[in-house]
């Protein structure tokens, strides 16, 4: 049997992993327009800003600026629109009571494609500290170090 396909990355969100602890994940699909789509694959998007809210019962993706498409004519999209999120009942319901904690926001980690079909990965996000995003790049420099001093001793 054949491997399951691997998601194309759109978009990543590297932000939200130094500025968060990222607490659970969530892929959601997203409701896009025509051109919304060919400018994604065209590698159009920016989510760094962008956050989840919901909102009588549905939730939006808000924030995130998808480049409208070079080729389109008046048909074109707003770059800056909020879009539905494609969620189950209950797992609106789950993020809501997540959501409702203190100190818990909901973040968009990245856009990618499934099967053609255009997904994002919700996180639900707590708030670092300063020491810990400090924490944090010491740890990541570390392990470079360490990496630089394998591969010279390898050669």
């Amino acid at each position: 049997m054949s491997e399951p396909p691997r998601p194309a990355l759109l978009a990543r969100n590297k932000r939200a992993w130094h500025e968060y602890h990222v607490l659970e994940q969530l892929e959601a699909g997203l409701e896009l327009h025509g051109t919304e789509v060919r400018s994604l694959r065209e590698g159009g998007a920016q989510i760094s800003d962008a956050y989840v809210r919901i909102e009588r019962g549905e939730a939006f993706l808000l924030g995130a600026h998808i480049r409208p498409h070079v080729y389109a004519s008046r048909q074109n999209h707003e770059p800056l629109r909020s879009r539905r999120l494609l969620l189950h009942r209950r797992e609106i319901d789950h993020l809501l009571g997540l959501a409702k904690q203190p100190g818990i926001t909901l973040v968009p980690l990245d856009l990618h494609l499934h099967r053609n079909r255009v997904k994002v990965e919700v996180g639900v996000c707590r708030g670092k500290r300063e020491y810990d995003k400090r924490a944090a790049l010491a740890e990541r420099e570390a392990k470079l170090q360490m990496q630089r001093a394998l591969a010279r001793n390898w050669k």
